[in-house]
């Protein structure tokens, strides 16, 4: 990419960016991961069902049917399977179900973050069912979902991404009985013809900047040589972890972030107006 392509290619993301444009919406990168674990966990659910009892009732399979869920990171189509006696009870995602929960989103997309453990990804996946399943189920779901997971983790990635957006959402979950705390690292990157990519998703107690060490040199072991633009939220000791990994990398703060730092001296009564004026600047070219 020469230069005056690069410049190019960087405004047009901008100007998707400023416009209000989101970068997880339909046709965003989080959906088709949301899309994958679903459709194989309802196969999983469809297989249990299908028993050696059902099937000599002459229940089986009769294709699958299709419906779009809302969730906070998109909405998305998605294939459900059906059975000849419309027998078939999903649990993950209900008969008439079209709103998919924040909770069980944020599950679902922690599952791409753990380690290879069946045990840590298996104990993930029962957590994302509000009742009881059996262990037979459980272990079918597992079972389906783990190839993926796996190859998802350790796919190569491209040489150069131009734009890299690094962030943490925390949330919570339940481990041996107990709620805790945990950082799901998020590492999204725009390649060379503009499309969105996750790179990669990595979970830890929290957030900080010797994870994001581990994280940036795990990226580059699978192929990443190059960032241009490296977007942050400013915390403490990132902008050195990227360096020492991308030191032609230039790393820009999260405007989210240089705002609220921007209001913090700014008197409560005079903020709205100042939000004005302040749009006027980083909305700039």
């Amino acid at each position: 990419m020469t230069t005056k392509e690069q410049q190019e290619f960087e405004k047009k993301v901008l100007d998707q960016f400023m416009s209000g444009k989101s970068l997880f919406g339909a046709d965003g990168a989080f959906a088709p991961m949301l899309k994958n674990v679903i459709e194989k966990s309802l196969q999983a659910e469809m297989d249990s069902h299908l028993d050696s009892e059902q099937r000599s009732k002459g229940n089986k399979r009769n294709g699958k049917g299709k419906k779009k869920l809302k969730s906070g990171f998109g909405s998305f189509d998605i294939e459900t399977p059906e059975d000849r006696q419309s027998s078939f009870q999903p649990e993950l995602v209900k008969k008439r179900q079209t709103i998919l929960a924040d909770n069980l989103s944020e599950k679902i997309i922690g599952l791409y973050g753990l380690g290879m453990s069946y045990r840590d990804i298996s104990g993930h996946i029962k957590e994302m069912y509000d009742t009881d399943i059996s262990h037979t189920i459980l272990s079918q779901i597992t079972d389906q979902i783990i190839p993926d997971i796996k190859a998802w983790q350790s796919r190569p990635l491209d040489p150069l991404y131009c734009i890299v957006w690094l962030d943490a959402m925390h949330y919570k979950v339940k481990v041996d009985g107990k709620i805790t705390h945990k950082a799901l690292y998020n590492i999204l990157g725009i390649t060379k013809e503009g499309k969105k990519e996750i790179l990669g998703m990595y979970i830890s107690e929290s957030e900080g900047a010797n994870f994001w060490l581990q994280v940036l040199t795990d990226l580059h072991n699978r192929g990443l040589e190059d960032i241009l633009i490296a977007c942050t939220d400013n915390l403490k000791g990132f902008t050195q972890a990227i360096l020492s990994v991308y030191p032609k990398a230039q790393v820009q703060l999260c405007i989210v972030h240089q705002i609220r730092n921007s209001l913090k001296y700014v008197a409560s009564k005079d903020q709205k107006e100042f939000m004005k004026d302040l749009k006027k600047v980083y909305r700039a070219v």
